[in-house]
């Protein structure tokens, strides 16, 4: 493993999911990691990269979100300290600010680089895709938003997961639990429904998933009935959007002739076979 690949790994490590599936990376650890010892010196880099990046016309808010978080001191005492949630481009900004000298700022210019590049190429040809490579995409999102959710969930004191992930799917199915869900799709025991779905039924579920987080943390809840009650209400919310901008209910969307585990394995064969 070269170097870059170490800090790759490494800026990977540090990479954050968002309530709505998007990735970010705090300021003060991406600082650390760039080698830099004091903040006030780093955050002159910051101020360098909102200024590369507003002269490029591109909003700096929404790159460089302003947080304060609290620091525990060898006391024990807490302090509140500012820090930032940093998108990949403003990472890529701050890379290109920093000190040129530094081998780790080289490595994270090329990997902010590529990240940033590989993100725009996704965006911009996402219309492209056939129907199975938009699946593929949308269960990768799927993956992302439930983890993040379990998080959440766990802390507002959720523990039979199984019953709070049906409670979403009862108020987004028009009260089909998982189960029935695969069962309707024909599906064999403990094949994942998710695997099964078009990427229109990816979406809902994934709308379903981040609004459900951001309710459970907005709201503060606390316990697991009410967290259940939060995610069956926000199913249903997001049923109702469907029927009132004219679309298709979920149980009603065609399962794909095959699931995306299925695919992989030709994928997979296929390649091999080369």
């Amino acid at each position: 493993m070269n170097d870059l690949d170490k800090n790759s790994k490494t800026f990977e490590d540090i990479k954050h999911i968002d309530e709505d599936g998007m990735e970010f990376w705090y300021a003060r650890e991406l600082m650390t990691i760039l080698q830099y010892s004091n903040w006030q010196n780093f955050e002159k880099i910051i101020d360098k990269a909102k200024i590369s990046c507003e002269n490029s016309d591109i909003s700096a808010f929404e790159h460089f979100i302003d947080i304060n978080k609290l620091s525990k001191r060898a006391n024990n005492a807490e302090v509140e300290i500012k820090d930032y949630k940093l998108s990949r481009y403003a990472c890529y900004l701050i890379a290109q600010n920093g000190d040129s000298r530094k081998k780790v700022i080289a490595l994270a210019q090329t990997y902010f680089a590529v990240q940033t590049r590989k993100q725009e190429i996704i965006e911009k040809e996402y219309t492209s895709l056939t129907e199975d490579e938009k699946r593929f995409y949308q269960r990768n999102l799927t993956k992302k938003g439930n983890y993040s959710l379990n998080q959440t969930a766990k802390k507002a004191g959720v523990k039979n997961f199984d019953k709070f992930h049906n409670s979403g799917y009862k108020g987004l199915y028009n009260g089909e639990t998982a189960d029935d869900i695969a069962k309707r799709k024909g599906l064999r025991y403990r094949e994942d429904i998710l695997d099964n779905m078009g990427s229109d039924e990816l979406i809902a579920n994934l709308f379903r998933i981040s609004q459900t987080e951001q309710k459970l943390k907005k709201d503060n809840i606390q316990t697991e009935k009410e967290a259940n009650k939060t995610h069956y209400n926000i199913g249903k919310i997001v049923r109702k959007a469907i029927k009132e901008a004219g679309g298709t209910m979920p149980e009603e969307l065609p399962t794909p002739k095959k699931s995306l585990k299925q695919l992989e394995k030709e994928n997979k064969k296929s390649l091999k076979n080369k």
